[in-house]
């Protein structure tokens, strides 16, 4: 049965507590420390490190405990130097912004395809160590302040739980995800509604997809949903499920990596204003051989002497690794 309406329930917190909300929609917080502890202070029996979730965790606390925190001083005090932090962190130079300012000839940006993202449990979006590799580079890009987007999709199933029968089969469970409780924002056009990514496929028909943007510390991650109302059935499941479905299916699921991602990154930049895309005449007779998306589908090369983009993936190459930042 279809759902007539859609609603999401959020908490609403008191002012001295409003930082935690940003605090909890920043992915930051899977590998900083102190703002770990931070929410497993606000509720220690229903912090649980394996899982946790901190968007979950703030709809589940209770009004009389959000009223007790936010009487709390040594808690106040404490959740404003967290908040300060990550302020700090997301707008104060860091490595790359010092290579910059030193005279280094870098990219104004870099795109990063990826079929999977492994940031941590609250976002079920990786089955193995591709989606770890991918994940982990996009926050050691944060800590260096590359200015890096990653690409990938929002898979409605997420990946699967396991259980045994009675009879010791594995038995294999898809919940269904929606993306409002997860640590995502829709990304809209300026008049408010959705942006939407089009392709066109044989026969006439179209795939379409909205853009979800989750930020992993300074990192934008943009995935493509299908699961919207402009599709049919078929398109509607595009998205449905991380590497199922037959060989129609997955080249669906990279057309819309390849294709759409490259559509949704200049959406994105058209939107925020990070420098986009571009491509020119050539200079030297020299492509850039790194421009291409995780698909295989490459965007049109960037025929300059020094690219103002890259485009990376972690199937097939990476980015170079920079050396460590002193300390």
């Amino acid at each position: 049965m279809k759902a007539i309406r859609r609603f999401t329930v959020r908490p609403v917190l008191p002012d001295s507590l409003r930082p935690l909300q940003d605090l909890a929609r920043n992915l930051r917080w899977s590998w900083h420390t102190e703002t770990r502890e931070l929410f497993q202070a606000v509720d220690p029996e229903g912090w649980r490190p394996a899982d946790a979730d901190p968007v979950r965790l703030l709809g589940a606390v209770s009004a009389g405990r959000l009223a007790e925190l936010a009487g709390d001083e040594q808690f106040v005090r404490r959740l404003t130097e967290v908040a300060e932090d990550l302020r700090a962190y997301l707008d104060g130079p860091r490595w790359y912004q010092d290579q910059l300012a030193a005279g280094a000839e870098l990219p104004a940006g870099v795109a990063y395809f990826s079929p999977e993202f492994g940031v941590t449990a609250a976002l079920p979006q990786y089955s193995g160590g591709l989606g770890i590799l991918a994940g982990d580079h996009l926050k050691a890009a944060s800590d260096l302040g590359v200015p890096l987007i990653g690409v990938g999709l929002l898979y409605r199933h997420g990946y699967f739980r396991q259980s045994l029968s009675r009879d010791g089969w594995q038995q294999e469970h898809y919940p269904v995800l929606d993306p409002n409780e997860l640590p995502l924002t829709l990304v809209r056009e300026t008049d408010g509604t959705p942006s939407r990514v089009v392709l066109a496929l044989p026969g006439g028909r179209s795939l379409h997809a909205c853009v979800w943007q989750a930020q992993v510390g300074r990192v934008p991650l943009l995935l493509l949903d299908s699961d919207v109302e402009e599709n049919a059935a078929r398109e509607r499941d595009v998205t449905d499920r991380l590497y199922g479905g037959g060989s129609d299916h997955r080249l669906l699921q990279e057309m819309l990596l390849g294709i759409g991602g490259v559509r949704a990154v200049r959406t994105y930049c058209r939107l925020t204003g990070t420098p986009a895309p571009r491509s020119s005449t050539p200079t030297r007779g020299t492509p850039d051989s790194s421009a291409w998306s995780a698909s295989g589908n490459s965007p049109r090369p960037a025929w300059t002497s020094t690219p103002p983009w890259k485009w990376y993936g972690p199937a097939r190459c990476s980015p170079p690794t920079p050396p460590c930042p002193p300390g």
